[in-house]
């Protein structure tokens, strides 16, 4: 399963370690290393370079965050891998890349949001990461997913696919096609904000769904963020969008009912107050005005990702059914109108957690 060689490389014994898979994400895969005797445990991943292309930029960017949260923030709890006993973040072995990361002891993670406390938590903790590196100095970091959230790319690959879509592709998908089309106001702002000095690159997180923050286990306190892969520059609105993404709907976008599909506005409530308490006060004037803005940026890129690859024949999502992407698009498209129908009520909620924190 894994090579003693590849555990030797960062200085431990295999034999003394029970050796298992752990976690539930998809990209990497991911064991547990649990000490014969006694309770210390180290997390081994080997990174999926099919996604992540350049690894050694995803451990140049968390060596670098990691040095500056040590000067800048020492009592931070921020999750950096173990180094080799030759002093490299990553040990390559068979053209694979592996990383070795210290386990946290009293952890737990959830993979949705069941309680508002969880949400409030979870957004809490990445607000803390955004507000710590807020100054981090831009220039040395890299992108470890080249364009992961440019919706400008994302929009012209889906007007791309339209025309060149099978017929009965196209036909079958074509009022969903002409409802996200009527929202393009929202791939016409991103384009106008990018631009703007004003709406400042941050180092953020990319993929902020529940799971990649650890809580207590018995509290359910945050303790901290993990899964650092797609640390990256980026804008707020990349973090913020997938909070309300994924925390607000009591179901996923795996969900084909649509009528189960709806915001939950205390959810929103909880996320945009844990988030904000945080990093409200580095806000610029045009990161306030568009927080709501976050939420229909990301419901619409995914859906339209969703859509996309849906009319091309289902070549970058796998899917477990022929209309897998397309159910999963009208999932997104039917929470993006669900938020928009809502933008006033929720405006009001992010008004007031601003005026608190102001």
């Amino acid at each position: 399963m894994v090579n003693n060689a590849i555990i030797a490389a960062f200085g431990l014994d295999a034999a003394n370690f029970e050796i298992k898979r752990f976690g539930s994400g998809h990209i990497n895969n991911t064991f547990l290393l649990s000490a014969i005797g006694d309770d210390k445990k180290y997390v081994l991943q080997k990174i999926n370079t099919n996604v992540f292309k350049e690894p050694a930029v995803i451990a140049t960017n968390q060596r670098l965050a990691a040095e500056y949260l040590a000067v800048h923030h020492p009592g931070y709890l921020f999750i950096t891998p173990i180094q080799t006993v030759n002093r490299e973040d990553l040990f390559v072995w068979e053209g694979d890349y592996w990383r070795l990361i210290p386990f946290i002891n009293d952890s737990t993670s959830v993979d949705q949001a069941d309680n508002t406390k969880q949400a409030y938590e979870a957004a809490k903790q990445f607000g803390k990461m955004a507000r710590y590196l807020d100054g981090i100095d831009m220039r040395p970091f890299k992108p470890t997913i080249p364009n992961f959230h440019n919706l400008t790319l994302r929009y012209s690959a889906f007007q791309e696919a339209i025309p060149q879509a099978k017929e009965d592709r196209k036909a079958a998908a074509q009022d969903t096609i002409e409802e996200f089309l009527r929202h393009s106001n929202i791939a016409i702002t991103y384009e106008q904000l990018k631009t703007d000095p004003a709406f400042k690159d941050r180092l953020m997180h990319h993929d902020t769904k529940i799971n990649n923050v650890l809580l207590h286990k018995t509290t359910f306190e945050g303790l901290c963020v993990c899964d650092l892969d797609t640390l990256m520059p980026g804008k707020l609105i990349s973090d913020l969008g997938d909070m309300v993404r994924t925390y607000v709907c009591p179901v996923s976008e795996e969900e084909r009912d649509l009528t189960l599909i709806h915001v939950r506005n205390e959810y929103f409530e909880a996320l945009m107050k844990g988030y904000l308490e945080e990093v409200g006060a580095t806000l610029t004037e045009v990161e306030r005005k568009h927080l709501f803005y976050a939420g229909k940026f990301m419901i619409y890129m995914q859906g339209i990702r969703f859509l996309t690859d849906y009319l091309n024949g289902d070549v970058y999502y796998p899917i477990k059914y022929p209309t897998h992407n397309f159910d999963r698009a009208k999932n997104q498209l039917t929470l993006l109108q669900q938020l928009i129908k809502k933008e006033p009520e929720l405006q009001a909620i992010i008004d007031q957690c601003l005026a608190q924190k102001a």
